[in-house]
């Protein structure tokens, strides 16, 4: 810990002295919240994760992207490693907040402006989340590391190849990919979107059945979500894109945790994630097969 908080007062963009508070919750990285006598910023530490596709410089020209679309905090400063953005002060959303009379129609906005609006800032290379091609790297780093779940590989991916010819053919947007309630901040005006580990190009339809997924939504939100996405009532072959990118998004949430198992040192308990989300999948994929 003393290296690292020498490192992060080494940094030159501190007024006067700095205090240094860890936040909770962070599965890709350490987040802190740090205050020096001018303001309050929020510190990310991590580098590159190949195994979850995270790529720090893809991240970073994100998140300045999002800032310049005016949906995301402001990046303040930058380097191998570290990420320091400006404080929002607002509520971090639960499932429950998501779910709640109102707050679809203010997230929908934010959502739409990240899918069409970053690309007009985003500068340089970037990648494209697909989600498929994901889930079978995550199959060979699990065969490669002998993980405890290689017996469910065959059967899994059995079902990602089906999921994969039913969600396309795709439109294109620059996704977040990663629609957990805890990216979405209140500041009591409007609704930020922060964490842009995963960003990249891909189909809507995978942030709205994972918006849908991660937060539990009722069926009639999620109808009122593809329709007022679209502006078109929702027909059959849209419906069916769309479960296909749900159970997707559940998948490749299972299998991140599985992969997560192996090589996070985080302390969180991956293994009753695992658990949980691939009941989700299940249930979900289930249904997906009978309609």
């Amino acid at each position: 810990m003393s290296d690292f908080l020498a490192k992060l007062q080494a940094l030159p963009i501190w007024h006067g002295a700095i205090s240094v508070n860890e936040l909770s919750g962070g599965l890709t990285n350490k987040n802190y919240l740090v205050r020096d006598d001018k303001r309050t910023c929020v510190v990310r530490m991590g580098d590159d994760i190949p195994e979850h596709q995270i790529m720090r410089f893809n991240e970073l020209a994100a998140s300045r992207a999002a800032y310049d679309a005016g949906i995301s905090p402001q990046v303040l400063h930058a380097q191998p490693g570290i990420l320091v953005l400006a404080f929002i002060k607002g509520k971090t959303l639960g499932a429950k907040d998501v779910r709640a009379p109102g707050m679809l129609e203010r997230i929908l906005p934010v959502l739409k402006t990240c899918h069409h609006t970053i690309p007009e800032h985003f500068r340089g290379a970037t990648l494209m989340f697909w989600v498929f091609q994901v889930l079978r790297d995550y199959a060979a780093t699990l065969r490669a590391r002998d993980s405890a779940h290689i017996s469910k590989l065959p059967e899994l991916m059995q079902a990602a190849s089906l999921l994969e010819k039913a969600a396309s053919p795709i439109d294109i947007v620059f996704g977040h990919n990663d629609l957990l309630p805890a990216n979405f901040i209140d500041d009591g005006v409007k609704i930020w979107l922060i964490d842009w580990d995963y960003a990249g190009f891909n189909s809507p339809l995978f942030d709205l059945g994972g918006l849908a997924s991660n937060n539990e939504l009722s069926d009639i939100q999620e109808l009122w979500l593809l329709e007022n996405y679209f502006e078109n009532p929702a027909n059959d072959l849209l419906l069916r894109q769309y479960n296909a990118m749900k159970c997707a998004s559940l998948l490749r949430e299972a299998m991140w945790s599985m992969v997560s198992e192996i090589h996070s040192d985080i302390e969180f308990d991956y293994p009753a994630y695992t658990r949980e989300n691939l009941s989700n999948f299940k249930a979900a994929y289930e249904q997906f097969l009978q309609s």
